[in-house]
């Protein structure tokens, strides 16, 4: 099982009863998917970035679960085609990688290297050209 978080963005005017119903109906999907619930986290009413439905404030929710992948498209889809919820969003959460220690207490450069993404070469730098701020097009006011 994998973890993941939702981030449900409810409409402000509906009652709070009514968003505790939709927050309860959620995790009884994950819980009857064979999931698990980490933890439900209200934000609380915030505003918007821009108007959604006519609403510039919105009743922000978070959800962390595991769960198996299959369950997310049908999750997905329900909250889609609920009225309350204005935007939903489900992101595979990403765990920290916790480095291995000898008995020294140093970290094993193995496991850290596996996480880490490939670094460019040095040899390979020599080949990328270069720009200087001379022989660049953009006018002059917009170099300096």
């Amino acid at each position: 099982m994998r973890r993941y978080e939702l981030m449900l963005v409810l409409r402000p005017d509906a009652p709070d009863e009514r968003a505790a119903a939709l927050i309860d109906r959620t995790t009884r999907y994950v819980v009857s998917a064979g999931g698990q619930i980490i933890k439900v986290a209200p934000w609380g009413r915030r505003r918007l970035a821009y108007p959604i439905d006519r609403y510039r404030d919105g009743s922000y929710h978070i959800v962390v679960f595991e769960s198996p992948a299959e369950a997310i498209a049908e999750l997905e889809h329900s909250l889609q085609i609920t009225e309350d919820v204005l935007r939903s969003l489900v992101t595979r959460a990403v765990r920290p990688v916790k480095a291995r220690r000898d008995a020294a207490g140093s970290a094993d450069i193995d496991d850290l290297e596996s996480v880490l993404p490939p670094s460019d070469d040095e040899d390979d730098m020599d080949t990328v050209e270069r720009i200087d701020e001379s022989e660049s097009e953009a006018a002059p006011a917009a170099i300096d």
